[in-house]
C-alpha cells in the first residue's frame, strides 16, 4: 500500500517533530515500524524536479510553419513580475497545440531540472530564443500523458506562483507491505488510524455513516448467495462526462500507485484507497433489470474490463442482471456495463463479499485486482454504505451530478466477534507488567468494545478487524501497542528430555560413516515426472509406479512426489558433469512417497478441539507411504591418479561398499546375492537382505546402459538404493554397535575351492553360520581360477577374525570355530579346503 503523507494528514493530526517542523514521512515510518507495520521505503515524490517551476498564463502566440514540416507556436507567457522580462512576459517555443490564449500552464524556467534529469536553459530554436519550457504531465513525472501541454483550471491560480504546490507535486509516500492479517491497512483510513495510535494523537474516521436497515427503494438488488451478506446501491444522475479529474484527485490516485482514467473511475478508486472498501460504478443506462448476486452456472462466460473473455466456474460469485453476468464479484467488472465517455447516470455498488470466495475466484482466473487483494484480506463491512455515499457526494461535487434519494441496502452486517480473556493473560504471555486496566485500555485503542469485570476482559472486535478471534490475538495487539522494545527477550529453557531417539541416532551414525568414507551428501527436489519411471525401465507392477500427484505442482513437468531417489541424483550428476566435475560419489537420504491403493480421502476435522483417535487414524490411513531411503550414484574415478599409482575407477564394488558401510555403522550384517532389478544391469546387480529374511533391503551395482543413455549419464555409472527405515529396524537392538573388546583378536585365513557357479556371498554366509558367536568378521580377499584347481572351479580366500568379549581365546577354541565354519561350507557346497 502506497500512502501519501499529505493524504494521511487529512485524517490524523500528526504531531510536529521535536524541533517544531512538520513530521516527515521517514519519521512517521519509524513510528509505524515500531508498531509492527512493514514500511519498505519512503519515496520523496517530486524530488527529481528542482529549480524554478511556476504557473504561467498564455498571453498570445503566433503559429509558424517551418521548412521541416513542423508547426510550432511562439508564445508570450506571463510568469509573474519576478520572472517576466522587460516586456512583461517571456517568449517560449512550444510544439503542442492543445492550449489557448489565457490558459494557465506550468513553466519550467532556465535553471530548473526535470525528471531524466533534463536541465532547462534558454536556447535559440526555430529562429527564436525559448526562455523556458511549457510542460506536459509526463515531463513533470505526473503520468504518461505526453499528447499535449498540461492545462490547469481554477480561479485561484496566479502566474508566477510555485507550480509544485498547485500540482501537489511533492509529497512523502510510504510504501507499506501489508501482511494478510492486517487487511484494514490497505487504505488511508487504516494507516491513519495506525499513525494516530503510534503517535498518540486524534484520528478522524472518514467512514462516518452507520449502515441502515434493509431498504429496497433504490435500484433493485437481490442476493442469492451467502457469500454476499451486504450490498448497498446508490444512484447518481446528471453527470457531466466531459469534466476532467481535478489535479488533487488524480495526483493522489497516482501517488497511491494507480492510473488516472476518468473522473468517475478516479473517484471510485480514490474512495477505495481512502476507505479500503472496493467500489464499482455501473453505467445505469446499460443495466438490464435487477442486479442479482449469485453463483455462476455451468457454461457461463463473461468479458471483463480487461477485454478477456472468461469461462466461468460454478465456484465463482457473479454480479448479474437480466442480460447475464456483468461482473466477477469483488474481482473485476464486466465490459457490458462499464463507464464510458458518454456515461451520465451511474449505479454505485458497495458490497461485502466472503474473503475465501473472492480469493479462490482471483486465483482460478489468474486475475488479481486492487479490489480482490482487499476482499481476500478482509474488508470492513461497516464501511460499504458510507463509501457508497462518499462516491456519490464527490460525483455531485466534481461531476455536477444529482444524488437520487431512493437507495437500496440489501442484507445486513455480519455479527461482531466477541472474545473473552483473563485480564492477566497479556502480562503472563508478554512477560512485562501490564495490569488489567492497561490491557483493557490498549484493546480499546484498536477499536474494540471492552468490558472489564471480575478480572475478565470481554472484547468485541471492530468490524475492520476480522482477525481478532482468539485471546492471543488481543495479547499480540497489546504487545504491539506497548512497544516490542519494552518486552524483555528471554530465551526459553528447554525441557528435560531423553535425548535423541534410536532412529535419530541411527540416521546420524549412517550419515557420519558415509561422509567419512568419501561420499558427498546432496539434497534434491522431491518432485518427479512419470517419464522418469519409463526411463528407469520399471515394470508395470513395480511399487515405485504408485505415484502421488500434487494438487498444485510448482511445475507441470514434475507434478508428482518422488517414489525413488535415483532420478534426483541423476539430475545432480548431470549438473556436475556439464560443468566438468566428472568424479562423483553423491548420496542422498530422504523420504519417498508411494500412494496407497485404493486412495481414500482424508477427513477434515474441526480446529476447535483435538480430533478423536479414529479420525486421526483415518487421516494417517489417507496419507501415502513415506519410507526413508538412502541412495548413491558414482561416476568417474573413486581415487585420482597420483605419484603412487594410477587412478581407481568408481565401480560396482564401491556401490556395494556404500551399502555395507551404512549397515556397519548400525552394527548390522547384510547378506548379498545376485539379482535382476531395474534400473541395474542384469548380472551386475546385488540384492541385500538380512539373513533369514526374504524381503530385500536394497540393491547396488552398475546401471543398465539404456538407463545411462536415457538420463545422459556417463557409461558404466554405478548406483545403490536401500530402504533406510528397514535397515534401521533390522539392526541390533538399540541401534548401537557393541563395545570393542579389549582382548586380542585371533586371525585365521581359509581358502576354499568351490564350483565356479557358487557365489562368494553364499559361501561367506555359510562361514558365518558355522563359525558361531566368536566370529567378529569375515572378509573375502582373493578369488583365483586356474589349471591348478581344475576346470569349472574357483578358489575363494577369506580372512576370519575371532574374538571373545571377556577373555583371550585359546588356539584350540579358534581352530574349532574355524573348522566348524569350513565344515559348514563342505556340507553346503562340497567345498575343498586348500592347504598349499
Amino acid at each position: 500500500m502506497r500512502a501519501p503523507l499529505g493524504w494521511l494528514r487529512d485524517w490524523v493530526a500528526l504531531p510536529p517533530a521535536p524541533d517544531g517542523r512538520d513530521m516527515t514521512g521517514r519519521e512517521l515510518a519509524e513510528k509505524l515500524i515500531a508498531a509492527g507495520l512493514e514500511v519498505e521505503t519512503v519515496e520523496r515524490a517530486g524530488s527529481d524536479v528542482t529549480g524554478p517551476l511556476v504557473l504561467g498564463r498564455v498571453l498570445g502566440y503566433e503559429v509558424e510553419q517551418h521548412s521541416n514540416g513542423k508547426s510550432i507556436r511562439w508564445c508570450r507567457v506571463d510568469v509573474g513580475p519576478e520572472h517576466n522580462g522587460p516586456e512583461g512576459w517571456r517568449g517560449i517555443v512550444c510544439g503542442a497545440h492543445n492550449f489557448a490564449v489565457w490558459d494557465i500552464v506550468v513553466v519550467a524556467l532556465p535553471g530548473a531540472v526535470l525528471p531524466g534529469p533534463f536541465e532547462i536553459s534558454a536556447r535559440k530554436t526555430y529562429g527564436h530564443v525559448s526562455d523556458g519550457m511549457i510542460c506536459s504531465a509526463r515531463e513533470l513525472g505526473l503520468g504518461d500523458d505526453h499528447t499535449g501541454i498540461l492545462v490547469l483550471k481554477g480561479g485561484d491560480l496566479v502566474p508566477g506562483t510555485d507550480a509544485a504546490e498547485a500540482l501537489q507535486l511533492r509529497d512523502d509516500v510510504l510504501d507499506i507491505a501489508v501482511t494478510p492479517d492486517r487487511g484494514y491497512c490497505l487504505s488511508i483510513r487504516g494507516l491513519a488510524r495506525e499513525a494516530a495510535q503510534a503517535t498518540g494523537v486524534a484520528f478522524t474516521d472518514p467512514v462516518d455513516r452507520p449502515t441502515p436497515a434493509q431498504t429496497a427503494a433504490g435500484y433493485p438488488v437481490r442476493l442469492d448467495s451467502a457469500a454476499c451478506p451486504l450490498f448497498a446501491a446508490v444512484s447518481v444522475t446528471g453527470i457531466d462526462p466531459s469534466r476532467p479529474s481535478p489535479r488533487w484527485l488524480s495526483r493522489r490516485v497516482q501517488l497511491a500507485g494507480m492510473r488516472s482514467i476518468s473522473l468517475v473511475v478516479d473517484i471510485t478508486n480514490y474512495v477505495m484507497l481512502e476507505t479500503g472498501q472496493p467500489i464499482h460504478a455501473y453505467d445505469a443506462d446499460r443495466l438490464a433489470g435487477a442486479i442479482v448476486v449469485r453463483q455462476a452456472a455451468a457454461g457461463e462466460k463473461l468479458t471483463t474490463l480487461d477485454d478477456v473473455a472468461r469461462d466461468l466456474d460454478q465456484g465463482d460469485l457473479l454480479i448479474t442482471d437480466d442480460s447475464g453476468p456483468i461482473g466477477l464479484a469483488g474481482v473485476m467488472g464486466g465490459a457490458t456495463t462499464e463507464i464510458s465517455a458518454t456515461t451520465t447516470s451511474v449505479v454505485i455498488e458497495a458490497a461485502h463479499f466472503d474473503a475465501m470466495t473472492i480469493a479462490r475466484t482471483s486465483r482460478r482466473h489468474k486475475l488479481s485486482s486492487e479490489a480482490s487483494r482487499r476482499f481476500e484480506r478482509g474488508v470492513d463491512p461497516a464501511a460499504a454504505y458510507a463509501a457508497a455515499h462518499r462516491v456519490a457526494s464527490l460525483l455531485v461535487e466534481l461531476a455536477g451530478g444529482t444524488l437520487v434519494p431512493a437507495e437500496t441496502v440489501a442484507g445486513a452486517l455480519p455479527p461482531a466477534q466477541t472474545t473473552t480473556l483473563h485480564a492477566d493473560l497479556p502480562e503472563r504471555i508478554l512477560g512485562t507488567p501490564v495490569d488489567g486496566e492497561r490491557a483493557a485500555e490498549l484493546i480499546r485503542a484498536v477499536g474494540a468494545r471492552v468490558e472489564l469485570a471480575d478480572s475478565t476482559i470481554t472484547a468485541t472486535a471492530p468490524s475492520w478487524r476480522p482477525d481478532l478471534r482468539d485471546p492471543y490475538d488481543y495479547v499480540e495487539e497489546v504487545g504491539r501497542l506497548i512497544g516490542y522494545e519494552t518486552i524483555e527477550a528471554v530465551v526459553p529453557r528447554a525441557p528435560v528430555g531423553r535425548g535423541l531417539t534410536r532412529v535419530q541416532r541411527a540416521r546420524r551414525a549412517v550419515n557420519a560413516a558415509l561422509a567419512s568414507s568419501g561420499f558427498v551428501e546432496v539434497l534434491s527436489f522431491p518432485f518427479a515426472a512419470e517419464a522418469d519411471l519409463e526411463r528407469l525401465g520399471l515394470a508395470a507392477g513395480d511399487v515405485r509406479r504408485d505415484l502421488v500427484r500434487i494438487l498444485n505442482p510448482l511445475a507441470e513437468t514434475s507434478p508428482y512426489l518422488r517414489s525413488t531417489l535415483l532420478p534426483g541424483l541423476f539430475a545432480a550428476v548431470n549438473r556436475n558433469t556439464s560443468r566438468g566435475n566428472d568424479d562423483l560419489a553423491l548420496y542422498e537420504a530422504g523420504s519417498v512417497f508411494r500412494a496407497r491403493r485404493p486412495v481414500t480421502p482424508a477427513p477434515r476435522p474441526s480446529v476447535t478441539a483435538r480430533p478423536a483417535q479414529d479420525v486421526l487414524d483415518a487421516m494417517d490411513d489417507a496419507l501415502p507411504d513415506q519410507p526413508r531411503q538412502l541412495a548413491v550414484v558414482l561416476t568417474g574415478n573413486w581415487r585420482p591418479a597420483s605419484w603412487q599409482g594410477g587412478a581407481e575407477k568408481a565401480s560396482w564394488t564401491h556401490a556395494v561398499g556404500f551399502v555395507e558401510t551404512a549397515a556397519a555403522a548400525l552394527g548390522a550384517t547384510l547378506v548379498r546375492s545376485p539379482a535382476r532389478q531395474a534400473p541395474w544391469h542384469p548380472g551386475r546387480c546385488a540384492e541385500f537382505r538380512f539373513a533369514g529374511d526374504e524381503q530385500a533391503v536394497g540393491y547396488a551395482g552398475e546401471l543398465h546402459p539404456s538407463v545411462c543413455a536415457a538420463f545422459g549419464l556417463p557409461a558404466r555409472t554405478c548406483a545403490a538404493e536401500l530402504d533406510l527405515d528397514a535397515l534401521i529396524a533390522g539392526a541390533p537392538a538399540g541401534g548401537d554397535v557393541a563395545a570393542i573388546s579389549s582382548f586380542p583378536v585371533a586371525k585365521e585365513d581359509v581358502a576354499l575351492i568351490v564350483d565356479a557357479a557358487v557365489s562368494a556371498a553364499d559361501v561367506e554366509a555359510e562361514l558365518r553360520a558355522g563359525a558361531g558367536e566368536l566370529l567378529e568378521s569375515v572378509r573375502l580377499f582373493d578369488i583365483y581360477t586356474g589349471p591348478q584347481i581344475g576346470e569349472g572351479k574357483k578358489s575363494l580366500a577369506f580372512a576370519l577374525r575371532f574374538r571373545a568379549a571377556g577373555r583371550t581365546l585359546t588356539d584350540a577354541e579358534t581352530a574349532a570355530a574355524r573348522d566348524a565354519a569350513v565344515a559348514r561350507t563342505v556340507a553346503a557346497f562340497g567345498a575343498i579346503q586348500r592347504t598349499d
